[in-house]
């Protein structure tokens, strides 16, 4: 049975080997952002603020490749109770981000180059964003499998392929563990 993509980013355990405990930071994305946001997806701060409720949380955005991230997305409040599971464009949500930068997370390869290899692991690329799902919520995000290299500006480090009976390296979608370089809370970062 070929791998399906997981839908983004998934974050599964830290550097150090421990699992992910769920830890998570509230930010807002405004109405006035009229990109929808989808849970895997990742988020990038900029500088704003936005009230719910009479509370004030940091605004993010949907990252773009090249971006510096917040962290990536894993849940997204309801303000209704007919609300949708993602945040839809032009609307004030409050979204639930994981931004520890010692995080790895799961993403499938993309389907654009060439299925990644054991040679790619350790390498960096790029990610490929993508219009998520209504149905199921989930990001479309991919990794670029055009882009590994050295390059340590590029958007992730490829830490392992993940270890499942059905996912093998040079399968389509296959999911690789990955940490992110270009973190809002690493080292070296400018501010916003």
């Amino acid at each position: 049975m070929a791998n399906q993509p997981i839908g983004g980013l998934t974050p599964v355990r830290t550097v150090s080997g421990g699992p992910y405990s769920g830890a998570l930071r509230s930010y807002t994305i405004p109405a006035s952002d009229g990109t929808a946001v989808y849970i895997g997806d990742l988020v990038t701060g900029v500088g704003t603020s936005s009230t719910v409720n009479g509370v004030q949380y940091q605004d993010v955005t949907r990252s773009a490749t090249g971006d510096v991230f917040q962290g990536v997305v894993v849940g997204v409040l309801p303000d209704t109770s007919t609300s949708t599971i993602y945040r839809a464009a032009s609307t004030l949500r409050v979204v639930l981000v994981c931004d520890d930068p010692n995080m790895l997370f799961a993403v499938s390869d993309g389907t654009g180059g060439t299925s990644l290899t054991a040679a790619d692991i350790g390498l960096n690329a790029n990610i490929v964003v993508a219009a998520g799902s209504t149905v199921t919520g989930r990001s479309g995000t991919t990794l670029d499998n055009t882009t590994e290299a050295t390059t340590n500006t590029l958007d992730v480090k490829l830490v392992e392929l993940i270890n499942r009976a059905d996912n093998t390296f040079g399968s389509a979608s296959a999911t690789f563990l990955v940490r992110l370089n270009r973190h809002r809370f690493a080292n070296q970062i400018a501010g916003i």
